[in-house]
């Protein structure tokens, strides 16, 4: 059984080291930021959205447990009274295509409804195709899509 549990300090820790290492990978794969300004870049948007760690206001960190076993992590943000953003989903790689981030995200919209949440949003990078693909069976729709062309 699939369940949310609250970061713990240590959880988080370990978490934010590595996603900044991600995100930063990501924003340079997307042709966002370069390789040397990324990891700077990636590290102040973590501390300036997560200012107190996992215990800053209107955040959820969560980990996401199957049984006794954590399998990856959620992170929703509350953003107005009724509004969410889900800032990231992460399915440890043994884990991915089992359905955890679908039965996660299920939960977190569980939650969301709890907190009194009419809406959740989210990013995908435009490259992420399984995840596209996720978002859109659990009903989340487009609303603006970028695009741009290197000359």
């Amino acid at each position: 059984m699939v369940t949310l549990v609250a970061m713990t300090s240590e959880e988080y820790q370990r978490y934010v080291e590595n996603a900044i290492v991600i995100f930063a990978n990501e924003k340079v794969k997307a042709g966002n930021w370069t390789e040397e300004e990324s990891l700077d870049r990636a590290k102040s948007d973590y501390e300036t959205l997560l200012p107190q760690g996992e215990k800053s206001e209107n955040n959820y960190l969560f980990t996401i447990y199957d049984n006794e076993q954590a399998v990856g992590i959620i992170w929703l943000a509350r953003k107005s009274e009724d509004e969410g953003f889900i800032y990231e989903i992460l399915i440890s790689d043994e884990f991915r295509g089992m359905g955890y981030g679908k039965k996660a995200m299920q939960q977190l919209e569980v939650f969301g409804r709890e907190l009194g949440l009419k809406k959740i949003g989210l990013h995908v990078f435009g490259h992420n195709k399984p995840a596209r693909g996720l978002y859109e069976k659990l009903g989340y729709i487009e609303t603006n899509i970028k695009m741009e062309k290197v000359l």
